[in-house]
């Protein structure tokens, strides 16, 4: 075979396993076994990296503002400027390098999804230019990255194990689960993040073992490596009266607006250093490398003024929280800027997180909140908590609106407090200001990865324009409901197929069957007596008869998203006019496949058709 030849049909041999994978066959254990040594292996590997992410961020502050910041301030105060720029040097130069630092937690579910291959040094780069954004005072926070390094070691885990894409999406979301818990010493919040966020609400009891033990495996090693204290030590919390408890509302409806100019403000800092907003399109001219430079720029310069939006601002949140004495017009001013100067280091390049900055906005905000409640309404001070219990739950709300995962911002605050009687407040906030967020604007992605990444590198596949109909397999198994189960167990052995539509003697849709019904209904028999009854059982009164249909002029989208908020993995196609009616069957296979198709076919449209002698070669 010539080398030319060998390009265009790929070789026959098989190609050899991973040395890890080839061990862990020689083992033999259960499936259920390797996942859960997986997702002990994802949480040591995200805690080990978070507690070395942490180390850098450290030890690059201890530097800027020890080492750096000491030499230079022989020429005065006002040096201190200098430092957020030369951090912004810094990354310029590494953007310069490496023109990107790997996608973020949002396009890495679209790497599962299209089955894209991670290049091993992506974690590596962004978390040493996250540790330097951060450490040279960018104004952002460390859970993002800590949960992108989780995420991504989870991926790598999973591509040299060669896992199925499945399984690659549950390491996914245990990666993400463990890196937020490693980053704020809360695991049970970490699950749900990874749930609520990632998984969405196609999540199992099995896939919820995994990112639990994973969360867990991971704080461990984190409280191992950084010691047991939360992220914040907040004062206890004082219920005065439950006639507060809509002031808490109020609370929750100005953290869901605030949240929104809050991401309005983020994408409007990206487009304006791309040049896209009007008057502002010699930004976009500048060179990408030199955008952390300006934004380092602009940071040091108020810094000058208010050195408290620098960093993370944890130090600000927890006094705050402490009840130190600010002036309302200072917290007023921290809140504003800290929106100003989070979304100009977000858009000009620094790499970071946004969920510090939104507890250090929603903690200012309730501050300023709770004070001029006390100014305004002296008559409900017996009846008022203090300030630092409306900023812990303006913290939970504006959390809560800004990434979409309420029960995530719940349980974190709880974890950080360990007091229950903050739960009540928390709901009734978080809860209106999530309803409102989504009411406003309904979807919200945020990720600071997407503007470096070249447009032709990714394609989307536009499944909108298809039907169920064009999808549906429109011959699927169909079993008479009088068939025993092991008359269906060897119909689905020997047709090879993983669902199968029972149908009645009028050939009428009576429900569906899969082959993990079977298993799932062999498993349950506690003896050889009850395998035997099972098996002689009808299907008509095993089957699942309480379904939802899809129908075959619908579009795609609308079908897809009724599988995925019920979290199914098939839907039975019927005649509208005739429900018992069976059509076809649509599965998440055939959705798959037409979107890898959509994706071919985007390609031949965008680049043309095959040339004839590229033609000729296929004859």
């Amino acid at each position: 075979m010539t080398e030319s030849e060998g390009h265009l049909r790929p070789s026959a041999a098989t190609p050899e396993p991973p040395p890890l994978k080839q061990f862990l066959k020689q083992l033999q254990p259960t499936p259920e076994a390797i996942v859960l040594l997986l997702a002990v292996l994802v949480g040591t590997g995200a805690g080990a990296g978070v507690v070395l992410f942490r180390a850098l961020i450290q030890w690059t502050h201890d530097l800027m503002f020890g080492e750096v910041s000491s030499f230079l301030s022989i020429w005065g105060h006002w040096t201190i400027a200098l430092i957020p720029l030369l951090g912004g040097v810094i990354v310029g130069l590494m953007r310069w390098r490496m023109q990107d630092f790997g996608p973020g937690l949002t396009t890495l579910v679209e790497v599962v999804q299209e089955s894209r291959e991670l290049l091993l040094i992506n974690p590596v780069t962004k978390m040493v230019a996250a540790s330097i954004s951060l450490g040279s005072g960018a104004s952002l926070g460390p859970e993002g990255p800590s949960v992108e390094i989780g995420a991504y070691f989870s991926l790598l885990l999973g591509q040299v194990l060669q896992v199925s894409q499945e399984r690659r999406r549950l390491l996914l979301s245990a990666g993400a689960a463990a890196g937020l818990a490693a980053g704020f010493n809360a695991p049970i919040a970490g699950v749900f993040f990874a749930l609520e966020v990632v998984m969405g609400t196609t999540f199992a009891a099995s896939a919820a073992s995994v990112v639990l033990l994973a969360a867990v495996v991971a704080a461990w090693i984190a409280r191992i490596g950084m010691g047991a204290q939360p992220a914040f030590t907040l004062p206890a919390y004082e219920v005065r009266s439950v006639l507060e408890l809509p002031l808490y509302v109020g609370l929750g409806l100005l953290a869901s607006l605030l949240s929104l100019i809050h991401i309005r403000a983020l994408r409007l800092s990206q487009r304006c250093f791309q040049g896209q907003i009007a008057g502002l399109e010699w930004i976009g001219q500048i060179p990408q490398p030199f955008h952390p430079v300006i934004g380092g720029a602009v940071l040091g310069l108020v810094a000058l003024k208010l050195p408290q939006i620098l960093g993370v601002g944890y130090e600000t949140v927890e006094s705050m929280l402490q009840d130190v004495q600010f002036p309302l017009p200072l917290v007023v001013a921290l809140l504003v800027m800290k929106l100003i100067m989070t979304a100009i280091s977000f858009g000009s390049g620094f790499v970071g997180g946004v969920f510090a900055p939104a507890l250090f906005l929603g903690a200012s905000l309730g501050s300023v909140y709770g004070k001029v409640l006390a100014i305004g309404l002296p008559m409900l001070h017996d009846y008022m908590a203090s300030p630092p219990a409306y900023a812990m739950v303006g913290m939970a709300a504006f959390l809560a609106a800004s990434v979409r995962a309420p029960l995530t911002a719940i349980l974190l605050l709880f974890e950080l407090t360990n007091d229950y009687r903050i739960v009540l407040p928390l709901m009734a906030a978080v809860g209106l200001s999530i309803w409102t967020a989504e009411y406003l604007e309904p979807k919200v992605v945020i990720d600071n990865a997407a503007q470096n990444e070249p447009v032709e590198a990714v394609l989307h596949p536009d499944v909108s324009r298809l039907t169920v109909a064009d999808v549906m397999h429109p011959a699927p198994l169909q079993l008479r409901s009088d068939f025993t189960l092991a008359i269906a167990a060897q119909q689905f052995v020997q047709y090879r197929c993983h669902s199968a539509l029972v149908i009645d003697a009028e050939n009428q849709l009576v429900g569906i069957f899969t082959l993990n019904d079977i298993t799932r209904i062999v498993t349950r028999s506690k003896s050889a007596e009850d395998r035997i009854m099972l098996l002689q059982q009808p299907i008509a009164d095993l089957c699942t008869t309480k379904m939802v249909y899809a129908y075959p002029d619908e579009s795609l989208t609308e079908a897809t998203d009724r599988m995925t908020t019920r979290g199914l993995h098939q839907l039975p196609v019927v005649d509208r006019d005739h429900p018992q009616q069976a059509i076809g069957l649509l599965t998440q296979a055939d959705i798959d496949l037409a979107a890898s198709l959509a994706q071919t076919r985007q390609v031949l449209e965008q680049y043309g058709p095959p040339q004839p002698e590229a033609l000729a070669l296929l004859n």
